[in-house]
């Protein structure tokens, strides 16, 4: 389907946004991708991927910096802010409106803040709780995210109200939460149930996972960077010889790799449940790894088939979202 030549519609307040989507769901499926905007071609492949799917209907892109995801050291104030850019963008692919509401729009009570009070007397915004898959792996290196993460998502499927949601799988552990999340609390769709579509990620021609963060590298931690995705890679030209065998290969890449401060490399289940000792052949897994560049935190991950072929994978490919 050929682009849109107008700018999308910007709705900038939740009471926008229902007059927009009223007549628009009349017209088939409502599909949204929610960013935070400064997006990059990761962005545009999840929006071609949700013109595709809404056909005659509409596509909503979200664009909000959520405060509540972020912990007090973190870089709420530096994150990047590119509008104009990104409203070009969502035009280019064919996005029928975008929905920019302000904190104050998206939290009319205030973000919330701090831990979650079980005192009946303590007043207070009603936020998600991760359950225990948000207090691992990325839950664990930034407490309280994934509180912030699912509670943002939540109001955004009550505003939009969409038949289908496009995430990127480069951040896979929110993405298996989000599925956690609309199976656990019975949200749908406007026309029936709502369904969650996990896209490849997106990389750069040296296997970077594309990123809003990788604007904070400078041109020699741009290069340090791509160490990630080839730990990954090296994982999976070791899984078809175990566990074991993976692990090793991604620690052999690991020491090669200057300037990488490891926060963790894990093997997981497609879920994020730990492996069992014993692994059948051709059990899928799940490579994570986080780590740090200079100051700028990045992660990654990768599907891996454990004793499967021993066909060693393919090198990573340009393309493979933030």
């Amino acid at each position: 389907m050929s682009a849109a030549v107008t700018m999308p519609v910007v709705a900038r307040t939740r009471a926008d946004l229902a007059a927009l989507l009223a007549d628009k769901r009349a017209s088939g499926d409502v599909v949204l991708v929610p960013t935070m905007g400064a997006l990059h071609e990761g962005h545009a492949g999840l929006i071609r991927i949700a013109r595709e799917r809404a056909g005659g209907g509409a596509v909503v892109v979200s664009i909000f910096v959520n405060p509540l995801q972020f912990g007090p050291t973190e870089d709420l104030d530096r994150y990047p802010r590119t509008f104009d850019a990104d409203l070009e963008m969502c035009r280019r692919e064919g996005a029928d409106v975008v929905f920019a509401p302000t904190v104050d729009e998206m939290y009319p009570g205030g973000v919330p803040r701090g831990e979650v009070s079980t005192s009946s007397t303590t007043g207070g915004a009603v936020t998600v709780e991760p359950g225990p898959l948000g207090g691992i792996l990325e839950g664990g290196t930034r407490p309280g995210h994934f509180r912030g993460v699912l509670t943002v998502v939540a109001k955004l499927f009550g505003l939009v109200r969409p038949d289908v949601a496009v995430f990127g799988e480069k951040d896979y552990q929110q993405l298996v939460l989000i599925q956690q999340l609309v199976a656990d609390l019975c949200i749908s769709g406007s026309h029936g149930a709502l369904e969650i579509v996990g896209a490849p990620t997106d990389r750069e021609d040296d296997g970077l996972a594309r990123s809003s963060r990788n604007r904070y590298l400078d041109a020699e931690q741009r290069g340090q960077a791509a160490a990630l995705s080839r730990v990954l890679h090296a994982a999976g030209r070791g899984a078809p010889y175990g566990v074991e065998a993976a692990l090793d290969a991604a620690r052999t890449e690991l020491r090669s790799a200057d300037g990488v401060d490891l926060d963790y490399f894990v093997i997981r289940t497609p879920d994020l449940a730990e492996l069992p000792t014993e692994v059948e052949p051709g059990t899928p897994a799940r490579a994570l790894i986080a780590a740090r560049v200079g100051i700028t935190r990045l992660i990654d991950n990768l599907a891996l088939t454990i004793g499967g072929s021993t066909t060693e994978p393919t090198e990573p490919t340009a393309n493979g979202s933030s």
